[in-house]
């Protein structure tokens, strides 16, 4: 296949899934890592991509936003390590929790243990589904208008329940973060909340995946030296840990 033809089925895969990288195409080209990392960098030169950490974009396209399902299956084993080191944040016995809306957070809630005794709050009905049984947990359901998207809770009754709450400690999860571009997502109201979220407790903890970093969506909602914690994956490189850290943020690489 030649360089025009592969790059033309580049552009078709990001269309349709919303985004590609570098890895997965390598392997479904049988072409070195470098040699698609060239056909992208055509691609946004020419303004028909744009470039995020691991991957690329279509161009245009900042407001992307797949359906529950499909983020959850996206770099699951990395998630799944995230929600894991993600158990030692947790405070202790009757402390107090605020689970943002989302697949890492859905993953960490099912693997606090079932004797845990927390007061857990949360506006995301997955997660409210995996902690609804837990005997020593009080649970507390956020409501509000429910995206389809994302099956999370927000508008105003939403954000006067988080004005109301003072909570230990927030797992927080973001569709892109980056030292620039800050915390970002693609609804409005969805930022609003997680701005909310971030004012309602004492200690902020980001869990994404290092696919996101770099990438930056519509409605910009904090930035990075608001998070005291980033849990991520080993993707992100020791370097851009490295920033991240010197700016004020501590970063775990699980």
């Amino acid at each position: 296949m030649y360089a025009p033809e592969r790059q033309q089925e580049i552009l078709r895969l990001a269309r349709e899934g919303g985004r590609v990288d570098v890895l997965s195409l390598a392997e479904a080209f049988q072409v070195t890592a470098e040699t698609v990392r060239r056909d992208l960098k055509a691609l946004d030169r020419a303004g028909l991509v744009r470039r995020v950490h691991g991957g690329a974009i279509p161009a245009g396209r900042l407001d992307f936003e797949p359906d529950l399902a499909e983020r959850d299956a996206v770099a699951a084993e990395e998630k799944q390590r995230i929600a894991r080191a993600a158990l030692a944040e947790l405070p202790g016995d009757r402390g107090s929790v605020i689970l943002d809306a989302g697949t890492t957070c859905a993953r960490l809630a099912a693997e606090i243990p079932r004797e845990a005794e927390l007061t857990v709050v949360t506006h995301g009905l997955p997660v409210a589904v995996w902690l609804a049984d837990r005997p020593g947990l009080t649970l507390h359901l956020v409501g509000g208008r429910i995206r389809h998207r994302t099956r999370a809770a927000v508008d105003d009754w939403a954000l006067r329940a988080y004005r109301e709450i003072n909570a230990d400690v927030v797992f927080l999860a973001t569709n892109g973060f980056s030292l620039e571009g800050g915390l970002t997502t693609p609804d409005l109201a969805e930022a609003a909340v997680k701005r909310a979220l971030i004012a309602a407790a004492r200690r902020v903890v980001l869990l994404a995946d290092s696919a996101k970093s770099g990438q930056q969506h519509f409605a910009r909602f904090g930035e990075l030296s608001d998070v005291d914690l980033l849990i991520t994956d080993t993707g992100l490189s020791p370097d851009d840990a490295l920033a991240i850290e010197r700016a004020g943020t501590e970063v775990v690489r699980a």
